[in-house]
């Protein structure tokens, strides 16, 4: 690892918030993390919401807290998918380090700096909030549970990568990642995280596992099958793909 004396130098960090009709959840989410960055994050920063094709309130609620917050700006697209608004957001950003949480914030805030940090004063380029880490705290429903470890199994199985957990929505990546390895992804929904992952690693960037403390969200509206489903697909693709 690098010392502090040649660390990288971070000048802004942006949070993505990839949202998809989530009016209830919206505003007190935003006020948390707000709260939280400005007593934690010594970087500049800010909040960026992404809104994909929400259907209820969620496009006003952002507007408002924009007007509320300096540091927080909403976006809007036409298309849903998750993968989609993380690219738009990530690409068209000018910080040095971008990440991403889910709204909901059912990963725990107090794992955000040491992620931030592992790519600032250390030689990751990504870094990855984890759930299967034996210093995690995880609660969540034993369906779930039993989906993303098997999930996570598969991954092991098909590709024997070194990052322990690809769901967990809580992940940083550098400048050089959005210029080098975005462009690659194909995916734009929720494979689009493993996709980075297994790039990364195809390609040697390091990265890092953070231990979380994560509790599961009851309220919330995945499919969760669905989605196991289409992240299987794209591991298929992925192991013949030549990129």
């Amino acid at each position: 690892m690098t010392s502090d004396a040649t660390e990288r130098r971070v000048v802004r960090v942006d949070v993505v918030l990839p949202v998809y009709n989530e009016e209830e959840a919206l505003a007190d989410s935003v006020t948390t993390l707000h709260e939280f960055l400005a007593e934690h994050c010594p970087y500049d920063w800010r909040i960026v919401i992404a809104d994909n094709a929400s259907t209820d309130s969620t496009w006003a609620t952002a507007q408002a807290l924009a007007e509320r917050f300096p540091r927080v700006t909403p976006f809007h697209l036409d298309q849903k998918g998750r993968g989609r608004a993380l690219r738009q957001a990530w690409t068209a950003s000018d910080a040095d380090v971008v990440s991403y949480m889910d709204v909901d914030l059912s990963t725990g805030l107090e794992a955000f700096m040491p992620m931030i940090d592992a790519i600032a004063k250390e030689d990751y380029e990504i870094a990855v909030g984890s759930r299967l880490m034996p210093e995690s705290n995880v609660t969540r429903g034993p369906k779930r549970e039993f989906i993303s470890r098997c999930y996570n199994l598969l991954i092991k199985l098909m590709f024997w990568h070194h990052f322990s957990d690809a769901q967990c929505g809580f992940k940083a990546v550098s400048r050089r990642v959005v210029q080098e390895l975005i462009p690659l992804v194909q995916d734009q929904a929720w494979f689009f995280d493993s996709e980075l992952l297994l790039l990364a690693e195809r390609k040697g960037y390091p990265i890092k596992d953070i231990p979380v403390t994560w509790v599961d969200d009851p309220g919330s509206t995945v499919n969760v099958i669905d989605t196991a489903w289409k992240d299987f697909k794209g591991l298929v693709r992925m192991r013949f793909s030549r990129v």
